[in-house]
């Protein structure tokens, strides 16, 4: 009888460990998918801003 709580006491714990990484793993795909948003949106706001900086650099040399 303790033979058989002790195999139901690790299965258990088992069980957790698995849903554990399970979880992990979710969570780390998810914060992979935002840092990629992030680095795409940062890229494209950086491009933007040098393009912007050119035309406003442009105009000050046409203005001089």
């Amino acid at each position: 009888m303790n033979m058989r709580l002790t195999e139901l006491l690790s299965d258990s714990k088992a069980q957790i460990s698995a849903e554990m990484i399970i979880l992990l793993a979710a969570i780390i795909a998810i914060v992979l998918v935002v840092v990629t948003q992030l680095q795409k949106t940062t890229s494209k706001a950086n491009s933007k801003v040098d393009t912007e900086a050119d035309k406003v650099f442009d105009k000050v040399d046409e203005i001089t």
